[in-house]
């Protein structure tokens, strides 16, 4: 399986919840490949403090869209037009975000064993996109 051939559209899949405070939209999915884009948006006061810090098994790219979350671990606060690019093992997170935050995120080069896309930086744990 392959993801769809899609041409400019508004999505309008469904936002669900991955965990607590933590939403996505899947945009386009190929699950056998482990390729996956998806907007995730966590709601004012998130905070994955509970999952601790975050490693996924996938590439993971993220694109913060809108709002700002703060590394609780690097003590520092990202902001909307800010990227990152993150190879499978890297540590990143706990996160929280004071007023909200909405990412694009791509995951690709694995699979969905262990730890989901979304832990902590979208919120699978509270961590996906993040």
């Amino acid at each position: 399986m392959t993801k769809p051939e899609l041409e400019f559209h508004l999505p309008d899949g469904p936002w669900t919840a991955t965990g607590p405070g933590v939403e996505e939209q899947v945009l386009a999915e190929d699950a056998d490949a482990g390729s996956r884009t998806a907007l995730i948006r966590w709601a004012p006061g998130t905070d994955s403090s509970p999952q601790g810090v975050a490693r996924h098994p996938l590439w993971e790219e993220v694109y913060l869209v809108a709002g700002a979350m703060h590394d609780l671990t690097l003590d520092t606060a990202f902001t909307a037009g800010m990227y990152a690019c993150r190879p499978p093992g890297m540590p990143h997170g706990p996160w929280r975000t004071e007023r909200g935050v909405t990412m694009l995120v791509f995951t690709y080069g694995g699979t969905n064993d262990g730890d989901s896309a979304d832990s902590a930086d979208s919120g699978g744990s509270a961590d996906s996109g993040g």
